[in-house]
């Protein structure tokens, strides 16, 4: 027969409760900075498509009082992926010239004019800015998941504002 030492039967086997405790504390801490960074991986794709949609406004704009001819800036939302982009082949006419085309289709885009509420564009949606400096205006909403951001385009001036929800 074999004794049993009182120094074996007093070892600890498995964690004491203020040791998970701290394990479990500082996961959550983890996790209430990971969650975050991970929620805005798409955010740069956002922004970045909502600047190019600003940026052609703003050129659009210039262009029309600098050239004294109407242009155009088309918003196309495809779900197509066969669908190409052809930005080399922008119609131009005598009349107005067709500055940019703006396609997405991982994007929400809503538009109201100053005669109509917001309404989502299906398919194709045209902004116009003059030579005199107004254009057709209204307010261009873009969205993705939780995030929205609002353009603003006036439709005296031209100018395009725009700013967070």
């Amino acid at each position: 027969m074999t004794r049993i030492s009182a120094a074996k039967s007093a070892t600890q086997h498995g964690f004491t409760l203020l040791e998970l405790l701290l394990v479990l504390g500082i996961l959550g801490m983890l996790a209430t900075l990971a969650v975050p960074a991970l929620r805005s991986l798409d955010a740069p794709s956002f922004n970045a498509q909502v600047r190019q949609a600003t940026g052609l406004l703003n050129n659009a704009r210039r262009m029309a009082v600098v050239h004294g001819q109407m242009t155009q800036v088309e918003f196309r939302m495809t779900d197509d992926a066969n669908q190409p982009d052809e930005p080399d082949n922008l119609q131009s006419t005598s009349q107005s010239a067709m500055t940019g085309r703006w396609q997405s289709d991982d994007l929400e885009l809503w538009y109201a004019s100053s005669t109509q509420s917001l309404q989502p564009v299906q398919e194709q949606l045209v902004i116009s800015f003059f030579p005199e400096g107004g254009s057709t205006g209204g307010e261009l909403s873009f969205r993705q998941n939780q995030r929205m951001r609002i353009v603003e385009i006036d439709p005296f001036s031209g100018r395009v504002n725009v700013r967070d929800e």
